[in-house]
C-alpha cells in the first residue's frame, strides 16, 4: 500500500466528513451565486470524490467502478450548466445521479458502522457521515420533484439553482434535526409524504445508531 492510500485509509471519514460539511454548508461565506455555481460547485464535487477515495479502497474493483462513473458524472454535469441550458429536465436528471452517488456512499457507510464490536474515532466520525449523507441524499431527491414542479415546495427562493440548493439543504436540515421553522413548506401530498419519511428515516437513524454505539461501547468494556 502505497504512502497515499495509507493515509486515505487512515483519515477516511474525516475526510469524508469535512468534505460533506464544506459541500453543504458553503454557502454560509458566499455571496456571489453565479460564482458558486460555475466555480465552487465542481470543486465542492472534487473535494468529496477525493475524499470518498478511502471510503472504497479496500473494497472490491466492482464498486470502485460504479463509485467513479458517478463521481465522473456528479462532477462534470455542473461543468456542463456552463454549455448547456438550465433546463427542469436537466436539473432533474443531476439531482437524480446526486442521490445515487451520496446514496451509494451512505450505504458503504452503513455497512460499516455495523461491522466492528469496538467504537473508535472511526466509527464516530463515520456515524456523522453517516447523518450528512442522508441529508444530501434527500436534497437531490426534493429537487428532483422541485424541478419537475416548483410549485411542490413552498418558500424556495428561484432566482438561481444555487439559491434553490441552498434552500433546500436548510430546508432538509431542520427537517432531520425535527426543528421545522415553517418557512419552507412542502406543498404536494408527493413532497409532504418524502419530507415525512425522510423525518422518520432521520430520527430511526439517530435512534439505532445511539443503539449501535451504546452496544459497541458495552463490548468494548467487557473485552477490558
Amino acid at each position: 500500500m502505497t504512502l497515499s492510500e495509507q493515509f486515505f485509509t487512515k483519515n477516511k471519514y474525516e475526510l469524508l466528513l469535512f468534505a460533506l460539511v464544506q459541500h453543504l454548508f458553503v454557502g454560509i461565506v458566499l455571496r456571489d451565486m453565479d460564482f458558486y455555481v460555475h466555480v465552487i460547485w465542481p470543486i465542492n464535487m472534487i473535494i468529496v470524490g477525493i475524499a470518498s477515495i478511502g471510503v472504497f479502497i479496500e473494497k472490491g474493483r466492482f464498486k470502485k467502478i460504479i463509485k467513479n462513473t458517478l463521481f465522473l458524472f456528479v462532477f462534470l454535469m455542473p461543468l456542463s450548466l456552463s454549455f448547456i441550458e438550465n433546463s427542469p429536465q436537466f436539473m432533474t436528471t443531476i439531482s437524480a445521479v446526486y442521490v445515487l452517488f451520496f446514496l451509494f456512499i451512505f450505504l458503504e457507510i452503513i455497512r460499516f458502522l455495523l461491522k466492528p464490536s469496538y467504537i473508535n474515532t472511526d466509527i464516530i466520525s463515520a456515524s456523522a457521515c453517516g447523518y450528512f449523507l442522508l441529508i444530501e441524499v434527500n436534497v437531490f431527491l426534493m429537487q428532483i420533484f422541485f424541478y419537475n414542479n416548483s410549485h411542490s415546495i413552498k418558500g424556495i427562493d428561484m432566482s438561481s439553482t444555487s439559491a434553490v440548493y441552498m434552500d433546500l439543504v436548510y430546508f432538509c436540515s431542520i427537517t432531520i434535526t425535527s426543528i421545522g421553522f415553517g418557512d419552507i413548506l412542502p406543498n404536494s401530498h408527493v413532497t409532504k409524504l418524502v419530507t415525512a419519511l425522510f423525518g422518520i428515516i432521520g430520527q430511526f437513524y439517530t435512534v439505532v445508531l445511539v443503539g449501535i454505539l451504546i452496544s459497541k461501547f458495552s463490548s468494548s468494556r467487557g473485552e477490558d
